[in-house]
């Protein structure tokens, strides 16, 4: 059985298998596109023609250091983003561009040689060959015991694989769209989802190539904004390669995906008309390429198209934590910590998922006399999920009623862990379990990695609980220190629950220790 399957092979899934391969797991990552890359996608170079971006082509140094490390790591080549010239700017539909100054403003944007499809395809070469399946949608998630079935449809036929964890490296509006979870997701996961919107969903680029880049020999930098109602293309910008011969422009569509929809015949030579009129009608005829990821349905949910949104927010914390007593992780960009939406995040939220899971032992498997005791508690933990959740909001309102203010999701956080790591080990001590032929090495037994991983981020999960409880809770608004907690006091909560979850798993082993038959 596979240790993980990853479902999306966009950049954040990519970089999650490499993360895991490399740490010695079993891993599949299916996508249901035809090319891994997702949102990245790339019109490669040809001779004497630019790369262009069809989805993100930018990422930004000074805020972004993921990418710096992960582009470093992979020895690809960057250049500037251009910005050098004067910006033009349209406000009538029949009138001629005025210029704005020439101010950069890109704010040191960077770009790669080849495009970014040249990120994605490099993280692509260091995956074993048969670690990425493609045309394969999943359909249904089940959750078991011990493992994930997961329901696919690829190559004409429905099989199923099955998996000890499952990530969902895709936009959280999609997989609430188009997957089915049993058991059933609980309702405010579900409205986290819906309620974060997918970057890039709604939006059009626009691309033309030219035989050259004759705006720039004329001082401007080909970056313009069009801003009257009538506008096609909202804002425009060198599309140029890095040595700027091989030319081309680029551009946001400003219309609406209804109205791209409803003029969907004549848009290209709408598009074609609004480049020429800001850079002149040389650049009317050439080579164009656009892209509408509204009518992506592997990008695109009906919410997006419905009710478009704006920029995902960060740090979603519903968003972040595991499930399924640790067996169910939602990663991609919109789940990110930091940078949600961009390139960014989706690293921010590979890192996250992938030291969640290499955290986790690689589990001996228990003799068979144990599998019922080990499934019947892993089952037991996740029911303990809701009762955990319900235990700190009742403490919350006790310590509320007992005027207790000070550090009070702090203690309340650490006594709910510690009932619940209490009540665990006594679950444990009830349960059956032949030890007479489980190895022991080291000092710890080979059963407790298998006891433990249902615990797999739990912690984290009753921290975001308590983060969204106490957002969204009137009686404390009225202490905007556990209301709004500050990242230190966070930082201090989750260093907390991490000892006791320490002692906890000390405790454990020592409990199967000596409950082990004197071997002579």
């Amino acid at each position: 059985m596979l240790d993980t399957l990853i479902v999306g092979a966009g950049l954040c899934g990519l970089e999650l298998a490499r993360r895991l391969e490399a740490a010695g797991r079993s891993v599949l990552l299916v996508e249901a596109r035809p090319r891994a890359g997702g949102r990245v996608d790339t019109v490669p170079a040809a001779a004497g023609a630019a790369a262009l971006d069809l989805g993100p082509g930018w990422y930004w140094p000074q805020s972004q250091p993921r990418m710096v490390r992960l582009i470093a790591d992979l020895g690809l080549e960057t250049f500037p983003q251009h910005d050098e010239g004067v910006v033009l700017h349209l406000r009538q539909p029949d009138g001629n561009p005025e210029t704005l100054g020439s101010e950069a403003i890109h704010n040191g944007a960077r770009r790669l040689v080849g495009g970014m499809a040249a990120l994605t395809g490099a993280l692509l070469r260091r995956l074993s060959h048969d670690r990425v399946r493609t045309g394969c949608t999943v359909r249904r998630l089940v959750a078991r015991s011990d493992r994930v079935e997961v329901q696919c449809i690829g190559g004409g036929e429905s099989f199923v694989i099955a998996a000890r964890s499952v990530v969902l490296a895709l936009p959280p509006r999609l997989a609430a769209e188009q997957i089915v979870f049993e058991p059933a997701l609980d309702a405010p996961l579900r409205q986290a989802m819906q309620d974060q919107p997918t970057w890039m969903a709604a939006q059009a680029k626009a691309f033309v190539r030219s035989d050259s880049a004759h705006w720039r020999r004329g001082g401007l930098s080909g970056n313009a904004f069009v801003s009257h109602p009538q506008a096609v293309l909202g804002e425009v910008f060198d599309a140029c390669d890095a040595t700027g011969e091989a030319a081309a422009l680029g551009g946001f569509v400003a219309l609406s995906p209804a109205l791209r929809a409803a003029s969907a015949p004549a848009l290209e030579l709408m598009v074609r008309s609004q480049f020429a009129q800001l850079f002149g009608p040389a650049v009317e005829q050439g080579e164009l390429h656009l892209r509408d990821w509204a009518r992506e349905p592997m990008t695109c949910s009906a919410l997006d198209l419905t009710e478009p949104g704006g920029h995902p927010e960060d740090d979603v914390s519903l968003l972040a934590a595991p499930y399924w007593s640790g067996r169910l992780h939602l990663a991609g960009s919109e789940t990110a910590t930091r940078g949600a939406g961009y390139l960014e995040g989706a690293l921010d939220a590979a890192a996250r998922v992938a030291a969640r899971l290499v955290a986790v032992p690689l589990a001996l498997p228990p003799s068979p006399a144990n599998d019922g005791s080990v499934a019947e508690f892993a089952d037991w933990v996740g029911a303990l999920r809701d009762q955990a959740g319900e235990l700190y909001r009742q403490s919350v309102v006790r310590a509320l009623s007992a005027q207790r203010s000070i550090d009070m999701t702090h203690a309340v956080l650490c006594a709910v862990i510690d009932h619940v790591y209490a009540e665990a080990l006594r679950r444990i001590d009830a349960l059956d379990f032949d030890l007479s032929g489980v190895a022991i090495e080291r000092g710890r037994c080979a059963l407790t990695p298998s006891l433990l991983a249902p615990f797999s981020g739990f912690s984290d999960w009753l921290v975001g609980e308590a983060l969204q409880h106490n957002r969204t809770s009137c009686a404390l608004s009225n202490f905007p220190d556990e209301h709004a907690p500050s990242p230190d006091y966070v930082a201090r909560i989750r260093h907390d629950l991490a000892l006791a979850w320490r002692a906890f798993a000390q405790s454990l082993n020592q409990m199967l220790v000596d409950r082990m038959p004197v071997r002579g």
